[in-house]
C-alpha cells in the first residue's frame, strides 16, 4: 500500500493564542503550505454564524485547500454576542490580522499581502475590516497595539451588508449584536456598504440565489456600491444556492478555486485580466 508523503501536507496548529478580548485569550487555527509550496500570501479566515454561533473549525476546509495552492491562513475566533456586544466582535478579528502581520516572517507571507475572508456574519466582519483600517473605535486592543489593520483584498460569502432591514427595522440576532435599542447611526456604522469607496480594498462576493437567510440582494448591493465608488469588486452568484451551500463539497472546492484564482491577480501577483473573443477563442 502506498504511504502518503507527509511532507506534502498541509499543517494544522490548533489554539494558537493571537491576542486578548474582554481579557480572555483569543485562539486561532494556523494552516501552513506543504514546504516548497508557499506564496507569500497569507489569509485570515473568519467563521460565521449570526455573530451568536459558530467556531474557527467550520473553515478548516477552506484551510487546507487554500494551504494546499500555497496560502498560508488563520482561522481566527471572535467574542460571539452572548459574550460581548459589538464592536467587540471586530475588535477580535482585527487583533488576530494584527497578530498575522506581527508574525508573518514566521507565517511565511509577506505583511502587504494578507487578504482577510468570511462567511455570512464572517463574511459581514471580513468587509468591516476591509472597509475601516484607520477608524479608531473599531481597533480596541488585543495586543500588538500600532499594527496597521488593512488588508490587500477581502472575500464574504452570503454576508450581511445592511444591517437595518427596509424601514430600518432589526432583525432579531441583528439586536442580539447591536443592542435593542440601536440608533440608526450605531446600525450604519456597523454596516459594510457605508464604507464603499474608490480605495476599498479588491473584493469578491459570493451568494446563492435561494438564500433564505441572507437574500442575494445583499451582496448585490455592495457590489453595486463598490463598483458604483470606483473600486474593483466581483461577484458571483450561484443558481438555486441556499445559505451556506458551499458546505456542500462540491461547491466548496469551486469556491476554493475561485478564491485561489482572485488572490492570485489581486495579492501574490497583482494584475489586470482582460478577456476578449480573441483571448478565449
Amino acid at each position: 500500500m502506498a504511504v502518503a508523503d507527509a511532507s506534502a501536507r498541509v499543517s494544522v496548529e490548533h489554539g494558537v493564542v493571537v491576542g486578548t478580548g474582554g481579557a480572555r485569550a483569543l485562539h486561532a487555527d494556523v494552516y501552513t503550505p506543504p514546504p516548497g509550496t508557499a506564496n507569500g500570501a497569507g489569509v485570515l479566515l473568519v467563521h460565521g454564524g449570526g455573530w451568536a454561533n459558530g467556531d474557527r473549525s467550520q473553515l478548516r476546509g477552506y484551510g487546507i485547500l487554500l494551504g494546499r495552492m500555497g496560502y498560508a491562513s488563520v482561522a481566527c475566533e471572535y467574542r460571539l454576542s452572548g459574550e460581548a456586544r459589538w464592536p467587540a466582535q471586530i475588535h477580535d478579528v482585527k487583533a488576530a490580522l494584527r497578530w498575522m502581520r506581527a508574525n508573518a516572517r514566521e507565517l511565511g507571507v509577506d505583511p502587504a499581502k494578507i487578504a482577510v475572508s468570511g462567511n455570512s456574519a464572517g463574511g459581514h466582519l471580513a468587509l468591516m475590516v476591509a472597509g475601516t483600517p484607520h477608524v479608531a473605535e473599531f481597533e480596541g486592543e488585543g495586543g500588538n497595539a500600532g499594527v496597521p489593520t488593512g488588508v490587500a483584498a477581502a472575500i464574504a460569502f452570503y454576508a450581511p451588508t445592511m444591517l437595518a432591514r427596509p424601514g430600518g427595522v432589526l432583525n432579531q440576532v441583528v439586536r442580539l449584536l447591536l443592542g435593542h435599542d440601536a440608533p440608526e447611526a450605531r446600525v450604519a456604522e456597523a454596516s459594510p456598504i457605508t464604507y464603499a469607496r474608490a480605495d476599498f480594498p479588491p473584493t469578491m462576493l459570493l451568494t446563492g440565489n435561494r438564500d433564505e437567510l441572507v437574500p442575494d440582494e445583499s451582496s448585490l448591493r455592495m457590489y453595486a456600491a463598490l463598483s458604483g465608488a470606483g473600486a474593483s469588486a466581483e461577484i458571483h452568484v450561484y443558481d438555486g444556492a441556499p445559505h451556506a451551500f458551499d458546505a456542500i463539497p462540491e461547491f466548496g472546492r469551486q469556491c476554493a478555486a475561485l478564491m485561489a484564482l482572485f488572490l492570485d491577480r489581486t495579492v501574490v501577483r497583482p494584475r489586470a485580466v482582460v478577456l476578449s473573443a480573441a483571448t478565449a477563442g
